[in-house]
């Protein structure tokens, strides 16, 4: 059992563990593989938080297990959200499954795999949440080289009332800034030139560690002062916390891109007091204005919850206008899942499956016409664009991403012209745009860095 392959689901934070995973097992001596058939061990980092993210990961599951079937001594490993949040019911279901771990556990998968060949029935391993990653671990990044996730805390001290994660990872836990500061060092010899810090709420940052530890603006500052890294892209704002402070800072400090991610969840009063979300309409109108009189060039990313316990056609209205007013450059609409274990799971007032999917497509129609918009917008003007390398839909085009794009949620840039290698930053003139994606072809004789 020396030869590994792996499926990562869900988030970007998912995405790190599996990374962690990834250095531990080459640390042990694992050798990894790009096709499952030709691995020793099938590992499936999970997510659990809402039934489709389930489905996803049965499916992968079951596909794994198929290859079981022909080559019964390969090993089926499957770890994450979705076992902690269902544990035992899942050796019953799955039981071609040779090894479960919930989120607490993947620090150990070395030991967990040596302890297996004496296993006389699959091992469940649960635990509450208290892992913290930490710098000194061999995490070996999957993504590009030349960009890389940074997980600065673990857990979430906001109670949502459709929210599971306080239940599978825990509160919240901040890594220490010392700590930080050694990672980015790292990613930085690497050769990373934009690292997007993720958290399940990154405006929480040190929080949790008393008064007068360093909070976000402080992070930051030791991490631009640590290197010299291009880009830094922040996700997961909660929009009470996005302050003036933080607004000033990133305006100041142009490697800090003009990106912000700010999940609203709601624009009705009514229905966010349902959500337990602490703030209204008003209050989200004034974050907005903040944003732009601080910080005029920022992207905005959204996500929008329909279909939540009580909402009404009313309520749906208030969001249309809503978009419809303030233009956000980013949207992503959700239906709400009903998921045992939430504050929210006995409410009443539920919408039907066909109700939520309606008003989703609604809204999604209204953003695509003010996302092609947005972008038209752009065409005509020079934009710093970091190269990603070969298009994924045809190998006749590069691709890079504004400032304005994020990694793997938001659009791209089609390059048409101009000669680039992966992880350049250049300078590239938007000539076409389209409701996700822009066309642009390479300013001749210039390159950037990431400034304004």
């Amino acid at each position: 059992m020396r030869t590994f392959f792996t499926v990562s689901l869900g988030c970007p934070k998912n995405l790190v563990d599996t990374e962690l995973m990834l250095g531990l097992l080459v640390e042990a001596g694992y050798v990894p593989c790009d096709e499952a058939e030709e691995a020793d061990l099938l590992l499936v980092n999970t997510c659990g938080f809402i039934q489709s993210a389930v489905e996803e990961g049965i499916q992968e599951i079951l596909a794994l297990a198929e290859l079981k079937e022909r080559w019964p001594e390969k090993k089926v490993v499957v770890v994450g959200c979705m076992v902690q949040r269902y544990g035992g019911e899942l050796a019953n279901e799955l039981p071609e499954v040779d090894l479960f771990i919930g989120t607490e556990g993947t620090q150990d998968i070395v030991s967990r795999l040596q302890e297996l060949a004496q296993a006389k029935e699959t091992p469940i391993h649960l635990a509450p949440p208290t892992f913290l990653l930490d710098s000194t671990l061999p995490r070996r990044l999957s993504s590009p080289a030349h960009r890389a996730y940074m997980k600065v805390t673990e857990g979430c001290s906001n109670r949502c009332a459709y929210c599971m994660i306080p239940s599978l990872r825990g509160d919240l836990r901040s890594r220490s800034l010392e700590d930080l500061v050694n990672e980015v060092g790292m990613l930085a010899e690497n050769g990373v030139r934009e690292v997007t810090l993720v958290a399940q709420d990154l405006t929480a940052y040190g929080h949790d560690l008393g008064a007068g530890a360093p909070h976000l603006v402080e992070l930051l500052r030791a991490l631009l002062s640590a290197t010299d890294i291009p880009w830094f892209r922040l996700l997961y704002l909660y929009p009470t916390r996005v302050s003036a402070e933080l607004l000033e800072f990133m305006a100041a400090n142009p490697r800090i891109v003009p990106y912000l991610d700010i999940p609203l969840q709601h624009v009705s009063d009514r229905v966010l007091k349902g959500m337990n979300r602490p703030y209204g309409r008003q209050k989200i109108d004034a974050l907005l204005a903040r944003i732009r009189s601080i910080l005029p060039q920022a992207a905005i990313r959204t996500t929008f919850m329909v279909g939540f316990p009580g909402e009404t056609e009313e309520d749906v209205r208030l969001l249309a206008e809503f978009m419809q007013t303030q233009q956000l450059d980013h949207v992503g609409i959700f239906a709400y899942s009903n998921e045992e274990g939430c504050a929210a799971y006995n409410f009443s007032g539920h919408c039907d499956e066909e109700e939520k999917s309606e008003r989703r497509q609604r809204l999604m129609e209204l953003q695509r016409g003010i996302s092609l918009a947005r972008n038209q917008a752009m065409v005509g003007r020079v934009e710093k664009v970091l190269v990603e390398g070969w298009s994924r839909e045809t190998d006749l085009l590069l691709e890079g991403r504004t400032r304005f794009q994020a990694p793997e949620i938001d659009g791209c840039v089609y390059i048409t012209a101009g000669v680039c290698n992966p992880g350049d930053i250049v300078d590239v003139l938007i000539t076409e745009a389209h409701p996700y994606d822009l066309v642009g072809e390479i300013v001749d004789g210039t390159t950037g860095e990431g400034s304004d």
